[in-house]
């Protein structure tokens, strides 16, 4: 196994530390440099590396952009994202850009080697803080999406008292702005609660705003 590695990089000490930690280990080695997104662009197809160390906040063109640039054009190269950044934002861009993996500057020197190393073996290395982010992100959409589906049930007089109620609106209120009977008001709020399984305003709510 011999892992060629190219990195992006501006920061002067810490491109020099991650030099060093490839440079120095055993089947690793150090394919380049580059020192902003411009000279990535074109380097890297010159450089061949099987994986890339790509900084986010290169200063000109950023490193999702370079990514999202040449994984097109290069599918064979291997992005991963090294960087201080942990916002759900940033980290699902650079993922949906093309990066197969996502690691943080903090990042301990035996724990980076082994990520590149499950990158180039066709893993998906993520660091802990980001791969419980991707987790909590994609639970959180599946039980909106589940109650959206669940809100598909309703009818749209239903779903529009429900949004009534949201706003804190008592049946009597609802009643006279529908211009329908508070009896007609509390019978379609039964067949609410009925729909999305629940037994009070609160849940129903929540179910409202997909929590």
């Amino acid at each position: 196994m011999n892992i060629s590695v190219t990195i992006v990089e501006d920061n002067n000490d810490i491109r020099n530390a991650l030099e060093q930690i490839i440079g120095m280990a055993d089947g690793y080695t150090l394919a380049g440099t580059c020192i902003n997104g411009e000279e990535a662009i074109v380097n890297i197809p010159l450089q061949k590396p099987r994986i890339v160390l790509m900084d986010i906040n290169l200063g000109g063109i950023n490193g999702i952009e370079v990514v999202r640039i040449l994984k097109e054009q290069y599918p064979e190269i291997l992005f991963m994202m090294c960087t201080v950044y942990e916002e759900d934002e940033k980290i699902f861009e650079a993922l949906n850009a093309g990066a197969s993996g996502y690691v943080l500057k903090k990042t301990a020197p035996d724990k980076l080697l082994d990520a590149i190393k499950e990158l180039y073996e066709g893993g998906a290395p993520m660091s802990s803080q980001i791969a419980r982010k991707v987790v909590t992100t994609f639970q959180n959409k599946t039980l909106t999406s589940a109650s959206n589906g669940t809100l598909d049930l309703l009818s749209r007089r239903e779903k529009k008292i429900l949004e009534m109620l949201s706003k804190g609106l008592l049946y009597k209120e609802i009643a006279d702005q529908l211009a329908i009977s508070s009896e007609t008001v509390r019978k379609h709020v039964y067949h609410i609660y009925e729909k999305l399984h629940v037994s009070t305003r609160i849940e129903a709510v929540n179910k409202f705003f997909g929590r």
